[in-house]
């Protein structure tokens, strides 16, 4: 259990200005991750393995891309207990992203508004601070046992980059990262990036995923494995978009998906201030629209067809409806902003203790293994 309560944390921080929260946050993990310090946040990893498009998670709770963009602190984020970790959005080039201020809490609605436009580093800084963390070092030297926890890789393009060339970005990222990823997410969902969400339409979408599905297939064979591609698409679509979505899918042989981003509605949050801020809006207010999402997804792909399911998780019951729409794992993130890293073995234990009373997992002995030694992963 981490020494200091997140509810003291959190008041600290919420006191500051929402992004300079953020970079206080992540500069402290990364400063202090796989040392003593670490015990401050260190949770007990739920042991609920499950395969999802291949690979072996220790339990079905992960962290959405966006909170570590520039993958500096994937060790101590891995010592929260995730099952898996999402770094990104990478871009080929680093850029600034959007305009301060750029990031609103509304914590009536326990939610966020977001607007970053993919600011980070650069996808050869990412790559070398994947490269070097403890994480990959113990990944190289894994023994066998205990599932480790899953890194995936975000992908993107720059806002530079004109969108008749957007593929060219996601095939330079993906050929990047694709040695280092257990999986790669490729994000054509965010509202931030100018026309962006044009991606998810018929044609856009067709020729990207048969582009990357080409690309994946020359990675494999050259690094000898293959590396999962999964699709992030948006909360903001109509059942006859996501039927043609999970048709693409599908006809191109992508590896999953994960419903969804943030939403651009703000029927929940019409009358707090921030709201009308432009970005897209996360938390609470977006969790039964990905829930939605999630269960026509589910419906048109059939079963067997990897969904992570992302979108106001803010307690074990929040995850374990993702599960009952059709998702198979969750991504936290802004719930992890309002309730702290303890929320990552709440949903885990209430994920595992449902698929137990529904007898798809033999019952739980422990709860959870012990937790690591700082650092340990």
């Amino acid at each position: 259990m981490p020494f200091l309560p997140y509810g003291l944390i959190r008041s600290a921080l919420f006191c500051m200005d929402a992004e300079a929260a953020h970079e206080k946050t992540l500069a402290a993990l990364e400063r202090t991750q796989n040392t003593f310090w670490q015990l401050l946040w260190r949770q007990p990893r739920v042991q609920d393995p499950v395969t999802l498009a291949g690979l072996t998670l220790p339990n079905r709770v992960g962290l959405a891309a966006g909170l570590d963009k520039n993958a500096r602190c994937i060790d101590a984020l891995a010592a929260m207990g995730f099952g898996f970790v999402e770094a990104g959005t990478v871009t080929p080039l680093a850029q600034p992203g959007n305009p301060r201020p750029r990031l609103f809490r509304l914590p009536a609605a326990q939610a966020l508004i977001n607007r970053m436009g993919f600011n980070n580093e650069g996808v050869a800084a990412f790559v070398t601070h994947v490269c070097t963390s403890r994480f990959a070092e113990q990944r190289q030297s894994a023994a066998k046992g205990a599932p480790r926890m899953a890194l995936g890789l975000n992908i993107g393009k720059n806002a530079a980059t004109p969108m008749e060339r957007a593929q060219d970005d996601y095939l330079m990222c993906l050929a990047a990262v694709y040695p280092h990823a257990d999986y790669v997410a490729v994000n054509i969902s965010s509202p931030n990036t100018r026309n962006l969400r044009d991606l998810q339409a018929d044609e856009a979408l067709a020729a990207l995923l048969a582009a990357l599905k080409a690309r994946q297939r020359e990675l494999a064979d050259a690094h000898g494995r293959h590396v999962p591609l999964f699709l992030k698409i948006a909360p903001d679509l109509d059942e006859a978009q996501v039927q043609s979505i999970a048709a693409a899918l599908l006809e191109h042989g992508m590896d999953g998906v994960i419903a969804t981003n943030t939403t651009l509605s703000r029927e929940a949050v019409q009358s707090l201030p921030h709201a009308q801020e432009a970005g897209g809006l996360s938390g609470a207010p977006v969790r039964e629209a990905s829930c939605r999402v999630i269960r026509q997804l589910r419906a048109a792909l059939g079963a067997g067809f990897p969904i992570i399911g992302a979108g106001g998780i803010l307690s074990g019951e929040d995850a374990v409806a993702k599960i009952e729409a059709g998702a198979d794992a969750v991504q936290l993130y802004t719930g992890l902003i309002y309730k702290g890293p303890a929320l990552v073995a709440e949903a885990a234990q209430a994920i595992k203790a449902h698929l137990a009373s529904q007898g798809q997992v033999p019952p739980a002995g422990d709860a959870s293994a012990g937790p690591p030694a700082a650092g340990a992963q």
